[in-house]
Parts: structure tokens; C-alpha cells; sequence
């Protein structure tokens, strides 16, 4: 097991946090925790609490956005065919299908176009652009890509084609010319929310073109699209999102769509009390498997079926998807540790950079994360397509993987991302000087101590404070994501309270107590197996971080105290 740092936040001013945590009559770690949020008064901790749809901003605040719609509005009247082109990914596929569904639902000429993984890649084409024009097609509208497409958009104007592009991805120095952009990031746009995912932007169409017919509030029944899609696709769980992906939550748990009913059921997951942490664990990786494997168009013909048989068959195929996914995620990560033990010197390298000429493409990218999670070290896995090694980066905290491929350009073909993940194309032989010069820039900017996982601590606690009214209060602070992260806390000189057992694939479950306190709570450590025989013996004294989650039992809900990492004294 990796050594980890823990690190204790900075707490604000008690008195802050005492006035706060009396004008809400909560407790101060409570107060404490919204202050790190930036919620500083009770008018900010209400709308934090209780995020309104009527907080959502206008539109039409975004650059593009009148042109977008008045087009939209003149292919429909006209009955001029409309292609809704996404990506193979759950952003990707809930924003085509809330789009294809919109506006079917205003009577248009449209259709849905994936674009394959594996023979066709990510975005727009020529190709497509070609496929989209022998069929007639006369309005493009991109959801979750098109910002980089400049060479294919161009094709597509020269086909008689016109194009919007809805994304959410960083720009290049050029723009596409297309007929319309709507991105918040891109230069110029002013929309007061920049952190939308593919599927919000796209929402953000559909509901401009509603509010021109008077009806705006035609589109909030597609907003579980619009949360499947910004829990699964990361983005920041703040201001708008957080709307968004609350409300979206709530709509699942009250009356979620027969496709995502089914996709429930075959995760064995009970409904109404989903979350963004099941979204991303449990929903997601069933949805992108499909598109890692081939055919994303599955995924998008269970999210607009009506009918719950049909989506149970549909999911049906999912589920089967995901576990061949996971079985070549399995071969293939076996594999990769092997070829580490072969070729990296772990002691010394500061990057891992693997290459196999059989590996999956759609796979790879997730094994890369599991290098990372396990070595804690930017982590780069490599296939061969077409006689070139393909693959993808990941890194950790503190180090941007896109700028060291921009470092090291003049050995790729080609490579795109941002600092946490890319992707990357390089000649097989040019392999071994591309790990030697990320090797030198990875010692460059991190220094040992970096390269070991730090656990960033909200707040200490005993457990005695953990009260029913404190875990009802903290369940208030979800949908969790980033820069609204579960709180993790620290319990110092805590004792086992039960013996201490291992299950499954190495998790540690046992029960904990704390002096000054007759409570007992269950925990429970994922990967943390190895610490069972230090803390076998009740007297020894532990300091554990954790997270709060619950568990039902025997029809009751208890708190579970989900264990991070641990220290014996």
C-alpha cells in the first residue's frame, strides 16, 4: 500500500465559524465546512441547501446563442434535416439523445450520429461530413465536440452543410467556421458560468429555443440527462451544475426514464436514492463501455426508448459490454504490471510510459488510471494502431501531462488534452527517448515528497459529534464533485471495536469507538486489507481519515464511516 500525506486545511476564524453556525443552528465543523465553500452568510447557505431552477442563468447570455436557436427554429419550420452529432461518452450520448428528443419533440427532420471508437475516433471527421451529406443532411448541430474541428467544419460548408456547435472543451487559437458556437470558454463569451458539460450546453440550446416559443420549461424533464452527463463527466459540481445536477438527480429518484430504470435494474441498484458517487462508480463505466467497445449508438437507444422492455434488452446488452470491458480492463492491467516489472525502475523513474502492440484502445485510458491510483505516478499506456503507438496519459495533482506532451511535441505525431488527461500518437521506435525526456521533466517539477498521494483533511472531529441532525445537515452539502468534495475528516486516538476482517477483494471492515463516547460506528476501508492484523489488537490506538456515507440493513439506515487511510499509534 502506498504511504500517504495527510493534510489538514486551513480552518477559518472561529469566530466566523461560530456566527455562522449559530444564524443556521448547525454545529461549527458543519459552519466550518460551508466557509470553505465560500458560504459565509445564511442567504448563501440557503441557496446552497436549497438550489433553485429559477437561479439558473438566461440562455441567451451565452455569445451564439440567439443565432443558434433562430437557425434551429428556421430547419425546423422548413423541415430541413438536422444531425445531432455527439461522442461516444456519457456526456456525449446524453446530449445527443436530450437533443434528439427535444426536438423530435418540436416535430423535426433529425437524426443521431456517433461517431464509432475505434474505427472512427473522437469527433467530427470528413468522412462523417461526407456520410452526413450524402444524406441529405442540412444543420449540423455538434453536442460535447466540434470546438477544434476547424478542417471538418469547412468540408462540411463546402457540402452545403451548416453547423452549431454546442461543446464545453478548451478552444485552440483558431475557431471552426461554423454558423454558430456556443461554448462558455470560448474567447469573448461572457456567460456568467463556464464550467457546463457537453449535455448543459446542449440544454442550454434546447431551452433557448423553448423560452422562443414561450414554453421554457419544456426541457426540465431532460435535466437526468443533463446530471448523468456532469457527474459522470467531472466538471465542477458548483453554481450552475450543482442545479443542474441536483435537480437532475431528483427527477431520477422520483421518475427515472424507462432506459435509465433499466440501467438501474441491471446494477442491481434500488431506486430513489441515487447519487453522484453511484452515478460515477456504478451508472457511468455501464454507459461508456459501449462506446469503449465499438457502438455508443446503444447507449443512445436506451435513453430515448419509451418502452421499459425494450430498454431492459438494451441494457441488457450494456451490462454484458461492461463485463467483457472489465475482463480485457483486467487482462490488460495484469499485463501492464508485468511489462512495469520488466521495465521500469520504480526507485528512480518519475513517469511510467508502457507499449504493447495488443492492447485494447478502448481500455487503455482506464488502465492508465489505475497505474496512477496504484504508483502514484503520471502514467501513459500505449497500443499499436495502423503500424503507430496510440494511447493515453493520466496524471496526478500537481502536474499538467498536456504541458510535459507540449515539452516533448517534436517526438509526436500528434496529442491533445488538458493537465490531467490526454491523448498522444508517437512512431514505435521514437518510444524509449519519449520516456527518457518525460522522465527528465517530470524531476524537473516534482520534487520525491510530491510523488507521494497527499489526503487532504477537512476537518478534525470526534465521534461523538457525528449526530443524526449533523449527518442529515452533511447529506445537504451533496451532489458531490469537484470543488464540492465529500468532506474528509480526521478522528484522532480512535480504538477497534470489533475484530477487524478482511472481504472481498481486500477491504477492511471493522467497528470503531472513541474515549468520552459510548458510540460505535462501522467502517469500512476499500484496498485496505493490509491493515488488519496492526490494528487486530482493541487496545492499540488509531488515527483514521474518513468520509460519512450510510447503509441500509435489515430496512434501517445506519452511518458508515468509509475509511481513506489510517496510522497506528
Amino acid at each position: 500500500m502506498l504511504k500517504k500525506r495527510w493534510k489538514l486545511k486551513e480552518q477559518p476564524e472561529r469566530n466566523k465559524t461560530l456566527a455562522l453556525a449559530d444564524s443556521l443552528n448547525i454545529s461549527p465543523i458543519l459552519a466550518s465546512l460551508l466557509i470553505q465553500r465560500g458560504i459565509t452568510n445564511f442567504f448563501e447557505a440557503k441557496k446552497y441547501f436549497r438550489p433553485s431552477l429559477d437561479d439558473l442563468y438566461d440562455p441567451f447570455l451565452m455569445a451564439g446563442m440567439e443565432e443558434a436557436s433562430k437557425r434551429v427554429i428556421s430547419a425546423i419550420t422548413n423541415n430541413e434535416k438536422i444531425c445531432v452529432y455527439g461522442d461516444y461518452d456519457v456526456d456525449g450520448t446524453c446530449a445527443a439523445s436530450l437533443m434528439y428528443m427535444f426536438l423530435k419533440e418540436l416535430n423535426a427532420n433529425v437524426e443521431i450520429y456517433i461517431p464509432n471508437r475505434l474505427t472512427e475516433g473522437y469527433g467530427l471527421s470528413i468522412e462523417s461530413m461526407d456520410e452526413l451529406s450524402n444524406r441529405q443532411v442540412g444543420l449540423i448541430i455538434t453536442v460535447d465536440c466540434g470546438i477544434t474541428a476547424v478542417e471538418e467544419i469547412a468540408h462540411a460548408n463546402k457540402l452545403g452543410m451548416e453547423t452549431i456547435i454546442c461543446d464545453h472543451h478548451q478552444p485552440k487559437d483558431v475557431l471552426p467556421d461554423a454558423y454558430a458556437i456556443l461554448d462558455p470558454i470560448k474567447p469573448g463569451d461572457d456567460y456568467p458560468f463556464k464550467y457546463l458539460s457537453g449535455a448543459g450546453v446542449a440544454f442550454k440550446l434546447a431551452r433557448a429555443i423553448a423560452d422562443t416559443f414561450g414554453h421554457k420549461d419544456l426541457v426540465l424533464k431532460y435535466l437526468d440527462l443533463v446530471a448523468l452527463a456532469g457527474a459522470a463527466d467531472i466538471v465542477p459540481l458548483t453554481d450552475e451544475n450543482r442545479i443542474l445536477v441536483r435537480k437532475g438527480i431528483e427527477l431520477i429518484n422520483a421518475k427515472p426514464r424507462p432506459g435509465i430504470a433499466a440501467l438501474m435494474k441491471s446494477a442491481r441498484m434500488t431506486p430513489g436514492n441515487l447519487n453522484s458517487g453511484q452515478i460515477i462508480f456504478t451508472i457511468a463505466p455501464r454507459i461508456n463501455a459501449v462506446g469503449r467497445l465499438g457502438d455508443a449508438q446503444k447507449a443512445v437507444e436506451l435513453f430515448i426508448s419509451d418502452n421499459l422492455a425494450e430498454a431492459e434488452n438494451l441494457a441488457a446488452s450494456l451490462e454484458e459490454n461492461n463485463y467483457l470491458r472489465r475482463k480485457i480492463d483486467e487482462a490488460t492491467f495484469s499485463n501492464a504490471l508485468e511489462l512495469l516489472d520488466e521495465t521500469t525502475d520504480l526507485d528512480n523513474d518519475m513517469v511510467i510510459v508502457l507499449h504493447n502492440d495488443d492492447w485494447h484502445p478502448g481500455v487503455i485510458g482506464i488502465v492508465a488510471s489505475r497505474l496512477v491510483e496504484k504508483f502514484y505516478r503520471p502514467s501513459i499506456m500505449l497500443t499499436t494502431i495502423d503500424g503507430v503507438a496510440k494511447g493515453s496519459a493520466r496524471s496526478i495533482p500537481g502536474f499538467n501531462i498536456y504541458e510535459a506532451l507540449e515539452e516533448t511535441q517534436d517526438l509526436l505525431l500528434q496529442f491533445g488534452g488538458h493537465e490531467a488527461a490526454a491523448g498522444l500518437a508517437i512512431e514505435i521506435d521514437k518510444i524509449p527517448e519519449f520516456r527518457r525526456r518525460l522522465n527528465q521533466i517530470v524531476r524537473k517539477k516534482l520534487s520525491p515528497d510530491e510523488v507521494v498521494p497527499e489526503i487532504s483533511v477537512d476537518a478534525k472531529i470526534h465521534l461523538s459529534e457525528i449526530t443524526p441532525k449533523f449527518i442529515r445537515i452533511l447529506e445537504q452539502f451533496a451532489p458531490f464533485g469537484p470543488h464540492n468534495l465529500r468532506p474528509v475528516f480526521l478522528a484522532e486516538g480512535v480504538r477497534t471495536a470489533s475484530y477487524p476482517r478482511i472481504v472481498g477483494t481486500d477491504h477492511l471492515v471493522v467497528s470503531f469507538a472513541q474515549n468520552g463516547s459510548d458510540k460505535i460506528f462501522d467502517a469500512i476501508g476499500f484496498k485496505l486489507g493490509g491493515y488488519s492484523q496492526k490494528i487486530e489488537n482493541n487496545g492499540n490506538s488509531v488515527d483514521i481519515v474518513f468520509t460519512i456515507d450510510k447503509i441500509s440493513r435489515n430496512g434501517r439506515t445506519y452511518p458508515q464511516l468509509r475509511i481513506k487511510d489510517l496510522k497506528t499509534n
